[in-house]
């Protein structure tokens, strides 16, 4: 297998052979969840490496690329909406390209180009380091170019990457999916499992770390099956502990375990390394046995909240996250009142709730007995009020508490007219606090320890005057990126560098409400 660095040689090759005279302006649009703000970051890396600038905010740019996301109907409604809207700027603008990338690319293929023909580069989940190459071809033959590959090409991390955020990085263990849930298309967009080399991870980690940054994400459609690929069915939690050994690196989290193959290793793993974060995100989907079976979820209620119960008894401070879907076909009220009842022993921090939709493609499409719209969204109404309480129940029992909260930006939309900053606590609850008057305002990136005075269902409150505030070197890096960016824009080796510095800060975290998708 070829090694990482040898395959990010060849890709830089290829960048230096493009013509990288033109300087023109891109910008990248992303749809999804984590892993297609980490492919972002290295489509973003990539174009840069071929001598693209990013747009200014508000300015038309010469290329925009849709990274796309496919798992609900709704990702199709805002691709095609914004390449409507995209195809009246691009008449207007002569020589402005239009790319399509991602998920959405993978299943729909060349029947982009025949819905949105003035789509210049359709590109798969698989080959997202070809873009530069693709846009040049289009550019130089005038017709467009579309190359979707069914295997992957190119591990994304040894792509060219360009970091959202100064302290926050995102680590891809892995890419693709082994299970076969009924109703998702990840698997065929993704395909099977691939899983990068210990040595590997723990290097970008390293790389990370020296650039500054203090927290890392680890990805991966499974993160807990990690190793699968290579026969070590304990190598998540091995991980784990190794990174834990990295000096410099105070925050791990990762996104998203299935219950089927959750171990008991990686709870001791999470509970032994003090820079795995005390949360977790595990989906359950479904509270009713019958429609686990009907999404072949290879779990059942006991194991669930049995898994809930020892992550609480390693970790009592756990914060639990999860993923519900309300109106699977066949979905009975019973089944319905299943899962409002789990959710009400669960006692989750939060719940990302989804109306299911239709994916064709996927076998739950075809299912009988199709909940009717109205029903879905009666119940989904009656599930959001039941989470939204306990939410909030939960959120106001950390009131007095101590929090360490790592400061972040664009993570409070009202802080300027309240006066406040924000950030994560350990616990990924997000916090918006205040300071003395007359303090020096923290860095993104910094680490600010205070009391939390108030709670809402979304977030906490911390209006504590004897606030402290802990310099870091993800500060320091936050610091470094504002001098470059008021200067000469970094350039090619910046870009291609693990941790190559970036711009606005966006993990992309999912929202907490989604409606019918």
């Amino acid at each position: 297998m070829t090694s990482e660095a040898d395959t990010r040689n060849d890709v830089a090759a290829m960048i230096a052979a493009l013509d990288t005279s033109h300087g023109r302006t891109f910008e990248v649009r992303t749809f999804g969840c984590q892993m297609n703000v980490h492919d972002s970051q290295r489509m973003t890396g990539s174009l840069e490496a071929a001598g693209y600038i990013k747009a200014e905010p508000g300015r038309p740019a010469d290329v925009v690329v849709i990274n796309t996301c496919a798992v609900r109907e709704n990702a199709d409604n805002k691709l095609y909406g914004n390449l409507g809207q995209l195809a009246a700027i691009k008449r207007t603008q002569p020589g402005m390209q239009i790319a399509v990338g991602g998920c959405l690319a993978q299943k729909d293929k060349s029947m982009i180009i025949d819905k949105a023909p003035w789509v210049d580069v359709v590109f798969g989940t698989h080959n997202m380091g070809s873009l530069p190459a693709l846009l040049e071809r289009s550019r130089h033959n005038g017709e467009a170019e579309v190359e979707i590959l069914e295997a992957l090409e190119t591990f994304p991390s040894a792509l060219p990457t360009k970091r959202d955020s100064s302290y926050s990085g995102l680590v891809s263990i892995s890419v693709g999916c082994n299970n076969t849930c009924t109703f998702c298309i990840v698997p065929s967009l993704r395909g099977k499992e691939k899983d990068r080399r210990p040595g590997e991870i723990l290097a970008e980690i390293e790389a990370l770390v020296a650039d500054g940054v203090v927290e890392v994400m680890l990805l991966g459609q499974n993160v807990n099956t990690y190793g699968i690929e290579f026969g070590d069915r304990l190598a998540f939690g091995k991980l784990l502990r190794a990174a834990g050994s990295i000096s410099g690196l105070e925050r791990i989290r990762f996104m998203s375990p299935h219950p089927a193959a959750f171990t008991d290793d990686v709870i001791e793993a999470m509970a032994e390394t003090p820079q795995v974060m005390p949360q977790l995100h595990m989906p359950l989907q479904s509270g009713s046995i019958a429609i686990l079976k009907a999404m072949k979820r290879s779990y059942r209620r006991d194991k669930y909240l049995g898994i809930l119960d020892r992550v609480r008894e390693a970790i009592p401070h756990a914060a639990i996250t999860t993923d519900i879907i309300v109106g699977f076909p066949g979905e009975t009220e019973q089944d319905f009142q299943d899962t409002l009842d789990l959710v009400s022993q669960a006692r989750f921090a939060m719940a990302f709730t989804y109306q299911y939709s239709i994916r064709p493609g996927t076998p739950a499409a075809t299912m009988a007995d199709q909940v009717p719209q109205d029903v879905v969204s009666e119940r989904y109404v009656r599930l959001m009020n039941l989470q939204d309480g306990i939410s909030w129940e939960e959120n106001k029992a950390q009131i007095g508490t101590e929090v360490e909260v790592l400061v972040a930006t664009n993570e409070g939309r009202k802080d300027e007219a309240s006066n406040r900053l924000s950030g994560r606590a350990k616990d990924s609850r997000l916090v918006h606090f205040s300071l003395p008057q007359g303090m020096t305002p923290p860095r993104p990136g910094d680490v600010v320890t205070t009391r939390v005075t108030d709670a809402k269902p979304f977030f906490l409150l911390a209006d504590y005057p004897d606030l402290t505030i802990r310099a870091t070197p993800a500060g320091d890096a936050w610091d470094r990126w504002q001098e470059e960016s008021c200067g000469v824009p970094s350039g090619v080796s910046d870009a291609t560098a693990p941790g190559g510095t970036g711009g606005a800060v966006n993990l992309g975290m999912p929202t907490l409400k989604v409606g019918p998708s």
